[in-house]
């Protein structure tokens, strides 16, 4: 009598624990639907008004929402937070919060930018994926995956931040940067923002992108 009441237990609580984790599921996939949705919105606001722009409380992403974008690190890229997530980690992962940030600054200030592209995932496509690529992390023929479950989430609240227009402006502008023990011909040709850790920030002489 005791060992079956026991077994009916044990069969109510995985029932509970199944039901249970398929409701967190749903709920995941609807807070990424939802938060892919405000960036898309607001990606297109900065495009078109510039990078000062001030969202509705209506449009601003929540951490959970951001969260619940790509889990794993494996999803395409084909949405606002997931490009901008990735190229956060893969460009700054082993740099300070503060250097992710500037990165995340980076692509926003192109956004804005008359002269480049109008969303955040052709900002970072932009030049191909092989030769002439914008972010080396795109071109270098590596997966894009990311790894490192924490530097990720890292990556995905800087993301959300910077979409909500909420990042502080180390770098003044600035729309290129390269590591500092690099030398690209290109530096000599704008004028340098900052460094930030091994990072080092440009901005254009005369405002015009190449």
């Amino acid at each position: 009598m005791i060992m079956r009441y026991c077994q009916k237990w044990m069969v109510f609580c995985l029932a509970i624990l199944l039901l249970s984790s398929q409701v967190f599921a749903v709920d995941r996939v609807q807070r990424a639907e939802v938060a892919k949705e405000k960036a898309e919105a607001l990606e297109q606001a900065v495009a078109t008004e510039g990078s000062d722009v001030n969202p509705p409380d209506s449009l601003i992403i929540t951490k959970p929402g951001v969260q619940a974008v790509d889990p794993t690190g494996r999803a395409p890229l084909d949405d606002a937070i997931t490009c901008l997530a990735r190229s956060i980690y893969w460009e700054a992962r082993g740099e300070s919060v503060e250097a992710m940030e500037a990165v995340a600054d980076v692509v926003i200030n192109r956004l804005a930018h008359e002269g480049f592209p109008d969303t955040v995932c052709e900002v970072v496509r932009q030049g191909g994926e092989q030769g002439s690529c914008q972010f080396s992390w795109w071109c270098d023929g590596r997966m894009d995956h990311a790894e490192n479950e924490q530097a990720y989430a890292t990556a995905k609240e800087i993301s959300r931040r910077a979409l909500n227009g909420q990042l502080e402006d180390r770098i003044d502008g600035a729309l290129y940067f390269h590591h500092r023990q690099i030398s690209p011909g290109w530096g000599r040709n704008f004028i340098k923002t900052n460094q930030i850790d091994d990072l080092v920030f440009y901005k254009l002489r005369d405002g015009v992108a190449p």
